[in-house]
């Protein structure tokens, strides 16, 4: 699919709408009222789109974008990697907070809805679509947000995430309970109440905590 037919299926498919606990920045989003939040699992293999997890505010990646714009001196003048970076909201609020943000996204749609995102807030970001796990990019802050989701990619991603705070990066993670999460090497830096909605959660509100990862 060309970009132009991602884009026009974004636009189509999305509504423009803020995050509840980050009203400052606006992305296209599944809502009640757009055709992507009723879609099904058998349409979307139809249509040949894979899950559209770009398309939603997660509570863990929300929790992160609040933290970076309430306290702008960790990201500021610095660089910035936003993994698995989804909508992109966590890079925006990293580049609107003064870093030099770049999201890396492997789905094409996601990365599709992060340029899209970019434009609509004004904001430039830094685009990687390859598989940036085991790779060092100099970064000085790497931000993830819901990523421990799944088994196999935690276990590929934590180590990587250790080798960068053993050279030096801060490592932030943005989770609200995921199964994967790591138990041990993790110091809690805040909690934030964040609004959902039971399509994607099971409870109206989850507890988006930040944690800072250590090197073991």
């Amino acid at each position: 699919m060309p970009p132009t037919d991602m884009d026009s299926f974004i636009r189509a498919h999305t509504a423009v709408a803020s995050p509840p606990l980050v009203p400052e920045i606006a992305l296209h989003l599944a809502t009640e009222i757009t055709p992507l939040w009723q879609a099904t699992e058998s349409w979307l293999e139809r249509e040949g789109i894979e899950p559209p997890y770009w398309a939603f505010a997660w509570a863990g990646g929300q929790a992160l974008s609040r933290y970076l714009l309430d306290r702008p001196d960790m990201v500021a003048g610095k660089r910035v990697l936003d993994f698995g970076a989804g909508s992109g909201l966590v890079a925006l609020a990293a580049a609107r907070a003064g870093g030099r943000a770049e999201a890396a996204e492997l789905d094409a749609m996601a990365a599709a809805a992060i340029r899209l995102n970019a434009a609509l807030n004004g904001v430039d970001l830094a685009i990687a679509t390859g598989d940036v796990i085991g790779r060092d990019g100099g970064w000085d802050v790497v931000l993830a947000g819901d990523m421990f989701y799944e088994r196999k990619l935690a276990a590929a991603a934590l180590p990587w995430l250790r080798g960068l705070v053993a050279r030096g990066a801060l490592v932030l993670l943005g989770d609200p309970g995921r199964a994967y999460l790591p138990e041990k090497g993790l110091t809690e830096v805040a909690v934030y109440t964040v609004p959902t909605t039971r399509e994607l959660e099971d409870r109206e509100t989850r507890e988006g905590r930040i944690w800072q990862l250590s090197k073991s």
